[in-house]
């Protein structure tokens, strides 16, 4: 009589191995500590950054994590990519001469001025987009700005904070947009705090209303009840993970 362990070999017998070559050697790996070279990873998450860039990453998150009084918030709220191409595409017909250009019409004018002509007939004064926090701020108060716009990530944010507020006191449209750097090159500086339109050419007067009207409409309107809000307080992903697993628990406990 066959036995039950006879039975089980019987029923299932081993595999056949497959013919190995004899000529290779097996020589498997130990990756223990001290012994095999490890296989290359990619070990990204354990480099040390540079510390301007770990500041910047660590602002960051500080930024989404503490509660920012609603002053401070509305500066989160942008223009965007639409109209902010529009802006640009007007910013750019009046960007400021550069040191050769103003050169160039003083020349003109000193000569005009010599052959005993007005200086006005041969070099008109350039319409420009004004730019110096002093100056726009001197602008928006006696009203002479038509239209303002704030870049969003000005360091300390208190030399612009109060802008918003003066803006809507006087009357005067503004935007928030991303990047002073971006409005620096408006005006052949690295970044600029503010700029504002006072006068533009009377071919430009249409695309001008036009946008302040889609910027009141688009812009101010769309966050006017954002300007009352606080900000921040975002949680990251082991956090929110955390409060899921605790509500999880909870509701549990209610249906048991």
């Amino acid at each position: 009589m066959t036995s039950p362990q006879e039975y089980q070999k019987e029923k299932n017998p081993p595999p056949p191995l497959s013919p190995s070559n004899p000529l290779i050697e097996k020589r498997p790996r130990n990756y223990g500590i001290g012994q095999d070279i490890q296989p290359r990873r990619n070990l990204s998450r354990m480099v040390k950054w540079p510390e301007y860039v770990r500041l910047q990453r660590q602002k960051k998150v500080l930024n989404l994590r503490l509660k920012v009084p609603p002053a401070i918030a509305q500066f989160q709220n942008v223009l965007d990519k639409n109209l902010a191409t529009q802006t640009f595409r007007l910013l750019n017909k009046y960007r400021p001469e550069t040191k050769i250009e103003k050169k160039d019409r003083l020349t003109k004018e000193a000569q005009a001025v010599a052959d005993g002509k007005k200086k006005e007939d041969v070099s008109k004064k350039p319409y420009v987009v004004k730019y110096g926090l002093n100056h726009v701020v001197g602008l928006i108060e006696n009203k002479k700005a038509s239209l303002v716009f704030i870049p969003n990530d000005v360091d300390p944010i208190e030399l612009v904070i109060f802008l918003p507020a003066l803006c809507r006191k006087m009357g005067v449209p503004y935007a928030i947009i991303k990047g002073k750097a971006r409005l620096g090159t408006v005006v052949h500086k690295k970044t600029a705090a503010v700029l504002a339109f006072t006068e533009v050419r009377s071919e430009d007067k249409s695309e001008l209303s036009k946008l302040i009207t889609a910027i009141k409409e688009g812009y101010s309107e769309k966050y006017e009840e954002s300007k009352r809000h606080w900000g921040g307080g975002i949680m990251g992903a082991k956090a929110n993970a955390k409060v899921a697993k605790k509500q999880k628990a909870l509701d549990a406990a209610i249906k048991i």
